[in-house]
C-alpha cells in the first residue's frame, strides 16, 4: 500500500470510492459534504435516527448525484465535542475493513471532517487505523480476505501548501505507527509452533536491520552464563530453547535512556499448574509485550525520533515437559534473590524478573514494563484498559497522558506495601504469587523487587492485548496495543 495527499473538491475526485467522516446527529456532515446532494440525505437519515454518526459506523451511498466518484462510505466519527485520537482511529479501522474486503486499487479518503475538529494530528491516527483496517488476522487463509489499497487523501481545496506539507509528515507518521502496530499483531497472531523463541528472536533481528537498531541476540548458554534462573527455570518444560533479546537505539545524543522491558511467552499451557484447554486458546499471543517492545523501537528508529531507548525481551514456552519446575522449587535471579514457585502459571513475573533485573544494571533513567501479566487485571479492568503501576507518579502521569494522545486507555492501580506481604515465603526471600485477592497487584509488587529502585511503570495489558470476537471496527486477535501509545511517549521525550 502507499498513501498520498491531493487537495481538491471531494466532488471533482474521480476514484471508485471516496470516504468521508460524519458526526453524529449535533455536528452532522463535514463542509466537503455540505450543499451536495448527500447533505440532505444524511440529514434526514440522523434525524431518524436511521444513521447515529458513532465511531466506527459506516454507510455506503452508490452513484451520488453531482460526485464522480462512483461510491461513497459515509464514516462515523462520533461526538464533533469529544473527537478524540481513539474515534479517529476506529474510523480508519472500520472504513478500511469495509472497502478492504474487496480488491480495489485506490481509495480515497477525506479529511476535512477530521480537520474541523480542531488538531491536525488527528489525521495522523486515521491514517493508522486505516493501515491497520487493512491487514486481518487471517495469516494462513487459503483465500485473502482482506485486500490492501492504496490511500489518497483528499485536503479541503483550500488548503494552503505550507498546511498540505504539514499533513503529508503527518500521514507519513501515522503510516510507520500503523505498520508498527501491524507488525506486533502479526507476531501475536501467528501460530505458536511458527514462533518459537530462537525463530521470534531472529525475527525481530531482521525487521531491525537497516533501521539504525543493534540487536544482540543471546541463546540459552549465555542466558544460563548471565544467572537468569527465572528465564531457565520456565523454558525448563519445553523442547525449544528460550532467547533473550536486546535491541538499542540510541539517538538522542546526552539525553536519559528509556528500558522497554517486555514478556515472551510465545505460548503458555501453564505448565505443570495446567490451564484448561479453553484459557490456551489465545496463549499464542502471551508474548505481546516483546512485539509491542520490538515494534515501537522499529517505528521510533523509522521516524528518526531523538531519543535513547532500550528494549529487553525474555523468550520461552511454559511447557509440561519431564524438565519443568515443579511447585516448591525455588530460582535464583539474576539479582541474587530467591524466588518459590507455587503456581507455575505465573510464569510471566519469572522471566520478567530477570530481564527487569539486567536492565536496571545498566543505569537507565527510567524503566517501563508490558505483559499479558494477570487476569486479575481483566477481572478489575475488563478486556479494554491496561493496568498501569508505578512507583513514579511523575513518570506513570506522562504515560498515561502518552495513553490518553494516542487514544489507548491505561488506569493507575494501587502498589501499596502491604501487598508484599502477601509475596512473602518461609523458605525463600519470596513467592511467585499472592493470595486470593488482589492478583494484579501483587503480581506488580513481585516485579517491583527487580527494578534497582529506578523509576518504573507497569502495564498489564493481558485485558487489551486480544479480541476475542470481530466487529466493525476491530479484528479477533492480537491487537498491537500500546505501540501507539509508546510512540506518543518517545516523541514527546525527544532531547
Amino acid at each position: 500500500m502507499s498513501i498520498r495527499i491531493i487537495r481538491q473538491p471531494l466532488t471533482t475526485v474521480d476514484l471508485p470510492w471516496i470516504a468521508a467522516g460524519f458526526f453524529d446527529r449535533d455536528a452532522g456532515l463535514a463542509s466537503d459534504l455540505r450543499g451536495t446532494s448527500v447533505d440532505p440525505l444524511a440529514a434526514r437519515l440522523l434525524e431518524e435516527k436511521e444513521i447515529k454518526g458513532s465511531a466506527g459506523e459506516t454507510v455506503a451511498l452508490y452513484e451520488p448525484v453531482g460526485f464522480q466518484a462512483k461510491a461513497l462510505l459515509l464514516t462515523g466519527l462520533g461526538s464533533k465535542a469529544r473527537f478524540d485520537a481513539r474515534a479517529a482511529f476506529t474510523a480508519g479501522v472500520a472504513l478500511a475493513k469495509r472497502l478492504a474486503a474487496k480488491p480495489r486499487e485506490t481509495v480515497s479518503v477525506s479529511l476535512a471532517a477530521v480537520l474541523e475538529a480542531g488538531d491536525p494530528a488527528l489525521v495522523s491516527a486515521l491514517v493508522e487505523g486505516v493501515v491497520v483496517g487493512m491487514q486481518g488476522p487471517g495469516l494462513h487463509k487459503s483465500e485473502p480476505n482482506r485486500h490492501a489499497f492504496e490511500v489518497v487523501l483528499v485536503a479541503p481545496d483550500g488548503t494552503t501548501d505550507e498546511h498540505l506539507l504539514a499533513l503529508e509528515k503527518v500521514a507519513a507518521r501515522g503510516e510507520i505507527v500503523g505498520q508498527a502496530v501491524n507488525m506486533a499483531r502479526m507476531l501475536a497472531n501467528t501460530p505458536p509452533s511458527e514462533k518459537p523463541p530462537v525463530v521470534l528472536a531472529e525475527v525481530v533481528r531482521k525487521a531491525a536491520e537497516g533501521h539504525g537498531v543493534e540487536v544482540q541476540v543471546w541463546n540459552a548458554a549465555r542466558i544460563r552464563d548471565e544467572r537468569f534462573g527465572g528465564l531457565i527455570g520456565v523454558a525448563a518444560g519445553s523442547d525449544e530453547p528460550p532467547a533473550f533479546v536486546t535491541l538499542d537505539y540510541l539517538k538522542g545524543g546526552d539525553a536519559p535512556v528509556l528500558a522497554l522491558v517486555g514478556k515472551g511467552v510465545t505460548f503458555d499451557s501453564g505448565g505443570l499448574s495446567l490451564k484448561p484447554s479453553a484459557s490456551m486458546e489465545d496463549m499464542k499471543s502471551d508474548m505481546t509485550g516483546a512485539a509491542v517492545v520490538a515494534a515501537t523501537i522499529l517505528a521510533a528508529a523509522r521516524l528518526g525520533l531523538a531519543v535513547n531507548v532500550k528494549g529487553y525481551i525474555a523468550m520461552t514456552e511454559n511447557m509440561t515437559g519431564g524438565r519443568a519446575m515443579k511447585l516448591g522449587d525455588v530460582l535464583t535471579m539474576r539479582n541474587g534473590k530467591t524466588v518459590e514457585v507455587l503456581n507455575t502459571d505465573a510464569e510471566g513475573r519469572l522471566i520478567l524478573a530477570d530481564a527487569l533485573s539486567y536492565a536496571a544494571e545498566a543505569g537507565p533513567a527510567r524503566i517501563l514494563d508490558l505483559a499479558t501479566l494477570t487476569g486479575a487485571c481483566i477481572v478489575g479492568l475488563g478486556t479494554k484498559i491496561a493496568g498501569l503501576f508505578s512507583n513514579d507518579d511523575a513518570f506513570a502521569a506522562e504515560v498515561a497522558e502518552a495513553s490518553k494522545v494516542a487514544g489507548e486507555r491505561v488506569w493507575a492501580m494501587p502498589l501499596d506495601d502491604d501487598f508484599k506481604d502477601q509475596i512473602k515465603s518461609t523458605v525463600a526471600d519470596m513467592k511467585n504469587v499472592g493470595g486470593k485477592w488482589g492478583g494484579a497487584i501483587t503480581a506488580a509488587k513481585f516485579l517491583e523487587e527487580f527494578t534497582g529502585s529506578i523509576p518504573w511503570v507497569h502495564l498489564d495489558i493481558a485485558g487489551p492485548s486480544w479480541n476475542d470476537n470481530e466487529a466493525a471496527a476491530r479484528d479477533a486477535g492480537g491487537t498491537g496495543c500500546f505501540v501507539r501509545t509508546l510512540t506518543a511517549y518517545l516523541e514527546n521525550a525527544q532531547a
